[in-house]
């Protein structure tokens, strides 16, 4: 079985080649009339041919190439050869391969044996390196400079994750459809407050409106939320994920206590109002305090952010999705399987441009966030909840 479709391949790679050689001599015949024919008004004329490159099966093959001059004696080139010359196909290829793991070292492997009689170029592990390199680049710049002024993001997620020694700190944006989309991301070291706030300045040069009622769900880190609210000020309400909450307060607890703190706090959190759920999460921690002070000290740290989306008043599934930072983890436990191949990290840049080709691909697998036909109600709560601290 192997055999065989090994032998298919190489038959569909020798029709393949032959039929390329067919459409680049019907392009001469076009150019030059046929074959030992006189043709009235000829403008060109056959002259032999030379080898030369062209894009096949993921690399570059030398093959016979037929030549045209013009009366004037000038190289006329041949439709079908500028078409199948092209790199961007090359480049492409190698990208795929890149992503769906396969290493630079290993490139050539990947791809099926080429027709007896054919040389094969640019598989070198340099060369498909340069490609992506070049690829990758320019999609950074592209990436990084979309507009987006004209757009709603009511919700807006933020977390970093590592790359090697690199931090990329990710900006996910929700629209009023409940469709995700990646709105930045920025290398650095740590989830600092200056590195948050030139994160979040940029997004609002590239358009996203400051003066809009907005939800921050974020994992708690002291500069990212210093960075929210310095540049968004009032408009924007901040949820601390209640997943990590429970995990920092568990890490201080001996684990025969762990289970049972976090059903009072997961309990506590699942209350039908504000209200009742924060006298139970302070009630908890005046029962931890004697026996385990560190533990209720983290339960108070941010109590009232764990609780803003339920502040708002929603039920259903859009309140259990925006609780947590799991959206926005769950993209980056996809970008790191992509990346899982890269062994070293030379810069910030090579971090950087794999970082933007992850979240590029994982986008093309983004689907709606669970309860997005509760949106509008979200909206509404967002509205009036921030003119009311306004107010106040």
């Amino acid at each position: 079985m192997v055999r065989a479709r090994q032998a298919l391949r190489e038959v569909m790679l020798s029709a393949g080649t032959e039929v390329l050689l067919a459409m680049l001599e019907e392009d001469r015949t076009a150019l030059c009339g046929p074959r030992h024919e006189q043709t009235e008004g000829r403008e060109n004329y056959r002259h032999g041919h030379d080898q030369g490159p062209l894009v096949l099966g993921g690399r570059k093959v030398s093959v016979k190439k037929p030549r045209v001059r013009s009366l004037e004696g000038d190289e006329v080139e041949l439709p079908s050869w500028r078409r199948f010359s092209e790199e961007d196909p090359l480049t492409d290829r190698a990208m795929e391969q890149m992503l769906v793991g396969v290493t630079t070292r290993k490139y050539e492997r990947s791809l099926e044996p080429l027709p007896e009689g054919l040389e094969s170029e640019g598989t070198s592990r340099s060369s498909v390196s340069r490609r992506f390199v070049a690829r990758t680049s320019a999609q950074v710049d592209e990436y990084l400079g979309r507009s987006l002024k004209d757009e709603d993001y009511p919700v807006v997620m933020i977390d970093g994750t590592g790359l090697g020694d690199h931090l990329m700190l990710v900006v996910l944006g929700i629209d009023v459809s409940g469709d995700k989309h990646v709105l930045g991301v920025r290398e650095g070291t740590t989830e600092s407050e200056g590195m948050c706030r030139s994160l979040l300045q940029e997004l609002i040069e590239r358009g996203l409106e400051v003066e809009r009622a907005r939800l921050f769900v974020i994992d708690g880190g002291k500069g990212i939320r210093k960075a929210i609210r310095d540049v968004f000020g009032t408009w924007a309400l901040v949820q601390r994920c209640q997943e990590h909450k429970r995990r920092n307060v568990l890490d201080h607890l001996p684990k025969s206590k762990r289970g049972r703190v976090s059903k009072a706090m997961r309990d506590a959190w699942k209350s039908e109002n504000e209200t009742k759920a924060r006298r139970l999460l302070r009630q908890l921690a005046r029962d931890l305090e004697p026996m385990h002070p560190g533990a209720a000290s983290s339960l108070r740290e941010g109590l009232d952010e764990t609780l803003t989306v339920l502040s708002l008043g929603l039920k259903g599934s859009l309140t259990r999705t925006l609780v947590s930072t799991n959206p926005i983890e769950n993209l980056q436990g996809l970008l790191k399987r992509l990346v899982r191949n890269v062994k070293r990290w030379r810069d910030g840049s090579m971090a950087l441009r794999w970082a933007v080709t992850g979240l590029l691909e994982a986008e093309k697998g983004f689907r709606r966030i669970k309860g997005y036909r509760e949106m509008p109600q979200l909206l509404a709560a967002l509205g009036t909840k921030v003119a009311e601290e306004k107010a106040a």
